[in-house]
């Protein structure tokens, strides 16, 4: 019976340490809107896509377009610029929710905590998709030439210049799945970011 008691006393205590205002804090910090990477089954990004529309939940699956050929016919289809990832939007208050979607795997995450995405970088891949440039999933850079495109369809973008194939292109990086996408830039339209 004594250590019954002690360990009542002990949770009773532990319970009176946090203070109403922290209790506050940390629950808006979990119904703040950020942006999540979440990791589906293979081939499923466009129908989770889908399902979290129909839960009113607002979901980025960048996508590029690339020519299928087959025996008889060819035709342009669309494919995740990402495989195996999508994007949403949301609080880790319905994280549960999200996760449930039927196809998702889980909600990218280091040591069990859901790890949110700068909104810069899923504003600058949206934006690289809007222009219909051609772009293409490229290796996940650490070091290069940070500059910021400063004419055509891109301006206002930042991300590192590479040289491939002869043709210069602006490298955009989501840091949190250590993938990048590529886009097609002429080199004069871009000023380093030190400038």
């Amino acid at each position: 019976m004594p250590r019954e008691r002690r360990r009542v006393e002990v949770s009773m205590t532990q319970q009176s340490s946090a203070t109403p205002q922290s209790l506050i804090t940390s629950h808006q910090s979990l119904s703040v809107l950020r942006w999540y990477a979440l990791y589906t089954r293979p081939r499923h990004e466009k129908a989770v896509a889908e399902q979290l529309a129909k839960r009113e939940m607002e979901a980025f699956l960048p996508v590029r377009e690339v020519l299928s050929r087959w025996k008889d016919r060819r035709k342009l289809v669309q494919l995740p610029l990402f495989p195996g990832y999508i994007f949403v939007r949301t609080s880790l208050v319905h994280k549960r929710q999200v996760v449930s979607t039927d196809g998702v795997v889980c909600m990218v995450s280091f040591q069990g905590t859901p790890a949110p995405i700068p909104e810069e970088q899923i504003e600058a891949v949206r934006e690289i998709c809007l222009t219909k440039l051609p772009c293409d999933p490229y290796p996940y850079l650490t070091e290069g030439r940070w500059v910021r495109v400063v004419r055509g369809p891109l301006a206002g973008l930042s991300g590192i210049l590479v040289r491939r194939k002869g043709r210069h292109r602006l490298v955009v990086s989501i840091d949190i799945l250590q993938q990048s996408v590529a886009v097609e830039i002429d080199a004069d339209s871009a000023v380093p970011l030190d400038w």
